[in-house]
């Protein structure tokens, strides 16, 4: 029905950037609440940012100021600038969306993950 496909992951030195990327794709009417959250090994999923369909954000206190979260409608993608980043910023993100769908049987508001993209951050 719908898919969220991530890219953007990969290795990058402390102090660096890397932009992430997450495209829905599928019976979509609509696309509400846009999130990014990450997984570090050992740690809970924690949520990193948010976007509403309006384009309000708002951002964990660890990476506020050093990310960026945006999204362009028109495509259904939500990306994540980041910057300056840390060490402890490694971990796997996941993107999440509140996607509403209509399929020949069903229609409504659903939540959706992505696959999740690795960022590590070497010291």
């Amino acid at each position: 029905q719908v898919q969220l496909v991530e890219s953007g992951g990969g290795l990058v030195q402390a102090g660096g950037s890397l932009r992430l990327s997450c495209a829905a794709s599928g019976s979509i009417v609509s696309v509400n609440v846009m999130d990014w959250y990450r997984e570090a090994p050992g740690k809970q999923r924690e949520l990193v940012a948010t976007i509403t369909n309006s384009g309000s954000t708002n951002y964990a206190d660890s990476v506020a100021g050093r990310f960026t979260i945006s999204r362009d409608n028109a495509k259904n993608t939500v990306y994540l600038q980041m910057n300056s980043l840390k060490p402890e910023d490694t971990a796997v993100y996941y993107c999440h969306a509140d996607i509403r769908i209509t399929t020949g049987f069903l229609t409504g508001t659903y939540s959706y993950w992505g696959q999740g993209t690795q960022v590590t951050v070497s010291s």
